[in-house]
């Protein structure tokens, strides 16, 4: 029987402290709705677990004056879905966060969380990827931010070094005319893992084109992606289906997924255009002032 030790340091420096202490035996507890799982089918060795919601600035939701949000890494979901500010500012987060696991996971688990166990299937990052989120780390050599896309290095590995954490990420404030949204397939209706997923962040003019627009697709490749292809595509266009299909043929072709029990590569392919249509429809109508989902 292994015994794991349980630190609740109260700042980011004394988390980083501990993280540098012990290596790659100690794991950040931001929700543990991984980890626990993990360390429990001896899919992580680990000797302490620190905790991440005992860190103040880990659990603050703070909009700055020029009206950019920071969110702290181990925020749970209910409290970021719960946050009308959240919500009307950055409702393609709020599809995510309120599609992952059931209720009672959404009381532990954070898009900080969700983030670090770097699941080439998270529900979370697609967002973070097009609403161009900065991630801001810590560690024993002071503190440093990169882009969301840049994050994920491979399936279950980032770029966090040693004794590093994660402390929060950043959302640029929402100009007019800009909407996004999230959606992903899974077999069921509830508590699965998606199939594909993506993301859509878009900019309207007064007139109906499209002046900016990013394009994350997941699940379909060994980290999330941000499909760069697909966002030049519809700079410059109407905001149609026209358009769209363009997006969703450049998606298709990024897409580099395996085939396993839930989908084959040629379904999930297929199915990255799909997603990227349909993700894209729902940012337009969001930008236009529409209702998706009921946000």
């Amino acid at each position: 029987m292994r015994q794991i030790k349980y630190a609740a340091p109260g700042s980011v420096e004394a988390a980083a402290a501990i993280l540098a202490e012990h290596g790659e035996r100690a794991r950040m507890l931001a929700g543990g709705t991984d980890l626990i799982v993990q360390i429990r089918e001896w899919l992580r060795d680990v000797d302490v677990v620190v905790d991440a919601k005992r860190i103040p600035e880990l659990m603050e939701i703070s909009f700055a004056a020029d009206g950019s949000m920071t969110l702290g890494a181990a925020t749970p979901c209910y409290r970021i879905y719960g946050d009308e500010r959240v919500v009307e500012a950055y409702p393609g987060l709020i599809d995510a966060v309120s599609m992952i696991g059931g209720t009672a996971i959404q009381g532990r688990a954070s898009v900080g969380g969700n983030l670090c166990n770097s699941g080439p299937a998270g529900d979370s990052i697609p967002p973070l990827i097009v609403y161009s989120a900065t991630c801001n780390i810590a560690g024993p050599d002071g503190r440093r931010s990169v882009a969301a896309e840049d994050f994920c290095t491979g399936p279950g590995r980032n770029v966090l070094g040693a004794g590093e954490l994660l402390v929060s990420l950043t959302f640029p404030a929402q100009a007019e005319g800009s909407g996004a949204h999230y959606l992903r397939f899974i077999p069921r209706n509830e508590m699965d893992i998606a199939v594909v997923g993506a993301g859509a962040h878009v900019r309207l003019d007064g007139g109906g084109v499209i002046e900016s627009a990013r394009v994350s697709v997941g699940a379909v490749a060994p980290v999330p992606l941000l499909v760069e292809e697909a966002g030049e595509a519809l700079v410059g266009k109407e905001a149609d289906e026209a358009s769209y299909a363009l997006a969703g043929a450049a998606s298709r072709k990024a897409a580099t997924p395996i085939d396993d029990m839930r989908g084959t590569i040629e379904y999930r392919k297929h199915m990255s255009s799909v997603l990227t249509v349909r993700a894209l429809r729902g940012a337009v109508a969001r930008a236009k002032g529409g209702r998706v989902n009921g946000h």
